[in-house]
């Protein structure tokens, strides 16, 4: 698989996967439950990935299966890390973040300190679950698209 197909296939399951994480994050937000963030979160990127692998099954066939789905995973991730670190460079962006985190810890005020380690601790949660889902989904679709012959 040539470095600019990886490239193509990680855009291609980054950007989707935040425009469909979106759409979900909405329709889930009338549930008032912090959990329903993270299933959103995994099933866009296990929609996605699987649409991925479909649509890239052809090139990532053309080498070993593991090292092209795992190059693609590894760029989505990091591009993933880069948006997210952007996205909670002010944890108080999102309006239910100090509801959620005075609701888990009642106990007095967050300090600066207590800001990078809880929103440090979510983006590597969110990024490794995104590369598991990613890659299980990056392999189911590749195999669903028959070969051709």
């Amino acid at each position: 698989m040539k470095f600019s197909d990886v490239i193509i296939a990680a855009a291609f399951l980054f950007v989707v996967t935040l425009l469909l994480d979106a759409v979900l994050f909405v329709s889930f937000a009338s549930l008032n439950n912090s959990s329903m963030i993270l299933v959103a979160g995994i099933i866009s990127t296990l929609i996605t990935s699987i649409i991925a692998g479909y649509v890239f099954a052809v090139q990532i066939r053309e080498e070993s299966r593991l090292r092209a789905i795992g190059s693609i995973v590894i760029l989505a991730a990091a591009g993933m890390l880069i948006f997210l670190v952007g996205w909670s460079a002010n944890p108080l962006a999102s309006p239910g973040m100090v509801d959620l985190l005075q609701s888990m810890f009642s106990t007095g005020s967050w300090t600066n300190f207590d800001w990078f380690a809880f929103t440090a601790f979510t983006q590597f949660v969110d990024v490794i679950l995104t590369m598991v889902f990613a890659f299980v989904g990056l392999y189911v679709g590749s195999m669903l698209k028959p070969k051709k012959t």
